[in-house]
């Protein structure tokens, strides 16, 4: 048997997650130096690309054009996508053990995090991570219906998604109208009653997770006012201290913007943008859906650790609010046949090497990248590293002998199987036709593009895109 990483014996790989995780893994073990590696990606949707098409807001196309790094990587030799297919249901993780040296899971954190308190899943009480999956297009989350017909929204949390939600729904309609927002939620929003946007935060200024060009961002809504109350931005004698410290100078500008909106007389704008801290939601009430939430006053405090925390004081307040948008972070779920932390709801690793359990031993050949891997932390660019990490492992592991030998690691047979299971299963070739049509359709309007956000319509224009591959 050739060694695994020659040219009679490429390194076979699969990567299960077509995100900025994964691609950065791609990128790098096909950049390897004197190893021939193979990859095949694969995604249960059939467009690539993860949360950079799916997660980041509409009204940030610089963002979005690390995908152009993506696209390089996707030309190499040696990649292959497989849109579409679904491992853990469509092929099962033992399945790519039989055809692959090494499997890296770059599946992300895919779902929520729950406040915990009653009425939280009333009508109108959402997570934010499902109104941001509505507005980019996910096909999952087309057919969601977000009532914009109340004046009040309410933002639980203090991170950028927060910021992104309740600039959606500040943001003109006709600003919105030049990006790639999906149509269906597009239409939404220009009907939205929305005027009042409320952010509400558990921790003080000087804690918010947002960053700077996020918030900055706040001061440019044509039609919003931001409003802060002078009073939260006295800071405690720790949070002070905090912010002065060597490396905390986002957190120091951060305090420093929200103090110059606190100085700023609203301009009597149609909506308005209001930050709260130092508040946590107790309870959501309302006749048969959200309409108010009841919520405690903190204080902070200096912990035995040393962090700065929240306590609840005897004060409580209730507001007034017809959409309640959760958005207190992501979390990863297990994968079958995958070790799963349940605590942490990350994969147990040791520097991406896959552990059988927490401080366990390394499950061989099976590795993991991005927020599995690390939790929900981080931006875009944390994923290259996270994923150098991991790929320096595998690569280690090459070296040593230590990749298990795979029973069938022929290339043509993962097609084989993938065809047999997933007849309509996307190609990359097939998602360039996708991303052809979506740029055709936005071209006119001078958008991006216009968003094909249903499965059948995004397999239509894959087959068709395909076809036309085939006989060219």
């Amino acid at each position: 048997m050739a060694q695994p990483g020659t040219a009679d014996q490429p390194l076979r790989v699969a990567i299960v997650g077509s995100g900025p995780s994964g691609f950065y893994a791609a990128g790098h073990l096909l950049s390897a130096k004197e190893v021939t590696v193979e990859v095949d990606m694969f995604d249960s949707l059939p467009t690539p690309w993860g949360l950079v098409r799916a997660g980041v807001a509409p009204d940030h196309p610089n963002i979005k054009a690390v995908s152009r790094v993506f696209e390089k990587t996707a030309a190499k030799q040696g990649f292959r996508f497989f849109g579409n297919v679904t491992i853990g249901s469509d092929i099962e993780q033992a399945e790519l053990e039989r055809r692959y040296h090494a499997v890296i899971y770059a599946c992300g954190a895919q779902t929520d995090r729950h406040m915990g308190i009653p009425g939280e899943d009333l009508p109108g009480s959402r997570p934010a991570t499902e109104f941001v999956a509505w507005y980019n297009g996910h096909p999952d989350f087309r057919d969601l219906d977000f009532d914009l017909s109340g004046n009040t929204a309410l933002i639980v949390g203090n991170g950028n998604v927060a910021m992104d939600c309740a600039r959606m729904l500040a943001l003109a309609p006709d600003e919105l109208a030049k990006t790639d927002v999906a149509d269906h939620a597009l239409e939404v929003l220009r009907a939205s009653a929305i005027t009042d946007i409320v952010i509400l935060g558990r921790r003080g200024p000087a804690q918010a997770a947002f960053t700077n060009p996020e918030l900055l961002e706040m001061a440019d809504l044509e039609e919003a006012d931001v409003i802060v109350d002078s009073a939260d931005m006295t800071l405690d004698e720790a949070s002070a201290a905090s912010i002065d410290e060597e490396g905390e100078l986002t957190a120091r500008r951060n305090v420093e913007i929200l103090g110059e909106f606190a100085a700023k007389e609203p301009q009597g704008r149609p909506k308005r943008v209001h930050f709260r801290f130092l508040v946590s939601p107790v309870a959501i009430e309302g006749d048969g859906r959200a309409q108010r939430m009841e919520i405690v006053h903190n204080e902070l405090y200096v912990a035995d650790d040393g962090a700065i925390r929240p306590r609840p004081t005897e004060r409580r307040e209730v507001i007034d609010g017809d959409l309640v948008l959760r958005s207190i972070g992501y979390k990863g779920v297990a994968s079958p046949g995958v070790p799963f932390d349940e605590r942490r709801a990350v994969i147990p690793n040791d520097a991406g090497r896959v552990l059988h359990e927490p401080d366990g031993d390394h499950v061989g050949g099976l590795y993991c990248v991005g927020w599995i891997k690390r939790g929900p932390t981080g931006v875009i660019g944390t994923n290259k590293k996270d994923a150098h990490e991991t790929v320096e492992m595998i690569l280690e592991d090459l070296e040593h002998g230590r990749l298990p030998e795979p029973a069938d690691p022929d290339s043509a047979a993962v097609e084989a199987l993938v065809t047999e299971r997933k007849p309509d299963h996307v190609t990359y070739v097939g998602w360039e036709a996708i991303d052809a049509v979506e740029k055709s359709l936005g071209e006119p309007h001078g958008r991006p593009r216009v968003k094909l956000c249903s499965r059948d319509e995004l397999l239509e224009a894959a087959k068709n895109g395909g076809a036309e591959a085939r006989a060219a």
